[in-house]
């Protein structure tokens, strides 16, 4: 079984609430988080679970995608070191907390307390499947000790 491309875009944090579904459990590793500041752009590469094939009972896959913020004011971190390329992350959720109108922040939530909040002049955000994860680059950073599958 193999579904659509998802292509998602929110504007609001009802919006952004479909997209933090998509993305829970998602692989990040930190050299795909660029920031560019001039541009006002957050975009981040991932490697995600494909929850529409998981929970239609088909064999699990990972999918990598790119999730962007436009209109980002400030992005800041905590306890996440992007001086340290080869570390993995896993996304937890994202929020939206709302500022002045239509203003806010957007916080993405990781694994053992990382977080990113980006402030926002508005929220505009979009996820993006690239295709599926053919070189098996989602099993990185998973255990030594975890048995291979297949056959």
């Amino acid at each position: 079984m193999v579904t659509e491309r998802l292509k998602l875009i929110a504007l609001d944090a009802d919006d952004l609430a479909v997209i933090s579904t998509h993305v829970q459990d998602a692989r990040v590793q930190t050299t795909d988080i660029v920031w560019r500041h001039a541009e006002k752009r957050l975009v981040i590469g991932m490697n995600r679970l494909d929850w529409e094939q998981s929970l239609a009972g088909a064999e699990p896959r990972r999918l990598v995608a790119a999730l962007r913020f436009d209109r980002v004011l400030a992005c800041k971190s905590r306890k996440i070191d992007l001086e340290a390329p080869e570390t993995m992350l896993e996304l937890i959720g994202i929020e939206f907390h709302e500022g002045d109108p239509p203003g806010g922040s957007a916080v993405l939530l990781f694994s053992h307390g990382g977080a990113l909040r980006l402030d926002v002049e508005c929220l505009e955000c979009e996820l993006t499947d690239l295709g599926p994860d053919d070189l098996g680059a989602g099993d990185l950073g998973a255990s030594a000790a975890e048995p291979e599958r297949g056959g």
